[in-house]
């Protein structure tokens, strides 16, 4: 459930309604809007608690949440979440684009994609130092070192970063190094993990799992949000199902349906979402036309050599191509989604 906080309350009343809470183990969580402001109770609820709320200062109703993700619903934040990463903004009129290679394999290669995308328009780069492999003997990414070779790529181009999280353990690490931190799909219940990401209190992408369902994939986003981490946007990347033709089946649809149910931004990921690099370009532009606030583009100097997913990756012109493409449906779209004032970079 959530409190609504009556109009002129004073700070003294909220303090002591989440000092009450706390004594009460319950989590209050604040949303700020412009019309109303609301507390979040999280918690083992139950159907008397309403009318005891209700009684207290500065309270002017308590409105039972029918979702079981909270935090996450526009139930309890009806307006967007808009995240700031230096200069940038995820979720507001500009769909962003994260560019890079899908692991860092050497520093020429990644400070040579690293110029590219920006010069195509990225704002943000990508590049796993930590890559999940289905074999063991695939390549799993150079660690620490691949996160130096980021940073210095960032000081650079001056494009944030963002990385994947893998281990609870390694938390702290990559968070020195990234700006964001990504949580990738075989990770997506992976409780544990969820939380020390949320208590970094740093931008972090939830990508959705394999085979999750969209109400998993927000409940999971819960684990994040609950730390108090509000910085959180969440990645549709492909899902399995019976089709063996391309690696995932792109859940385009996954999109407004995300935006129906959730103030949080929506990234795609197409070069995850169809494993073809050909693909790649169309499905990008569905779900720009769709609504996404983001994509997650998958690029390498040399697609062909590539130790990680090459067959997947667009090559320096294929995405100089795609971002002006992304630029015409992005502000064809924009009087829908967004209202007037989209631009890409």
């Amino acid at each position: 459930m959530f409190i609504v906080m009556r109009k002129g309350y004073t700070e003294k009343e909220m303090a002591d309604i989440l000092d009450r809470l706390t004594q009460m183990g319950f989590t209050g969580h604040t949303s700020k809007g412009v019309e109303r402001t609301v507390i979040g109770v999280v918690g083992r609820t139950y159907p008397e608690l309403k009318d005891t709320l209700e009684m207290w200062p500065g309270v002017e109703e308590v409105v039972p949440i029918s979702k079981p993700y909270k935090l996450s619903s526009r139930e309890f934040q009806p307006h967007d979440t808009r995240i700031k990463v230096g200069d940038v903004t995820i979720g507001g009129e500009e769909v962003v684009v994260m560019a890079g290679p899908c692991a860092v394999e050497t520093e020429e290669q990644l400070l040579q994609t690293a110029r590219a995308v920006k010069a195509a328009g990225a704002n943000i780069l990508r590049g796993g130092a930590y890559k999940p492999s289905t074999s063991p003997y695939s390549f799993r990414g150079l660690g620490e070192e691949g996160l130096k070779l980021l940073d210095k790529a960032r000081q650079e181009t001056g494009l944030p970063i963002i990385t994947e999280v893998m281990t609870p353990q390694d938390v702290e690490l990559v968070a020195r190094y990234a700006d964001i931190l990504q949580v990738g799909a075989r990770n997506m219940q992976n409780f544990i993990l969820l939380e020390e990401v949320g208590k970094t209190q740093k931008p972090a992408m939830l990508k959705r799992g394999m085979s999750a369902t969209i109400q998993e994939w927000l409940l999971s986003a819960e684990y994040i949000l609950a730390q108090g981490n509000r910085q959180l946007m969440l990645c549709e990347r492909g899902i399995r199902t019976f089709e063996t033709y391309t690696r995932n089946t792109m859940d385009v649809s996954a999109i407004p349906i995300i935006e129906k149910l959730s103030h949080l931004p929506i990234i795609a990921d197409p070069s995850h979402g169809t494993g073809k690099w050909y693909l790649v370009a169309p499905l990008a532009l569905a779900a720009v036309a769709a609504g996404a606030d983001g994509l997650m583009i998958e690029v390498h100097p040399s697609p062909d050599n590539a130790l990680k997913d090459g067959a997947q990756s667009l090559t320096f012109e294929n995405f100089e191509r795609l971002m002006a493409q992304v630029g015409m449906v992005a502000t064809s779209v924009a009087p829908i989604y967004r209202g007037e004032g989209l631009k890409m970079n």
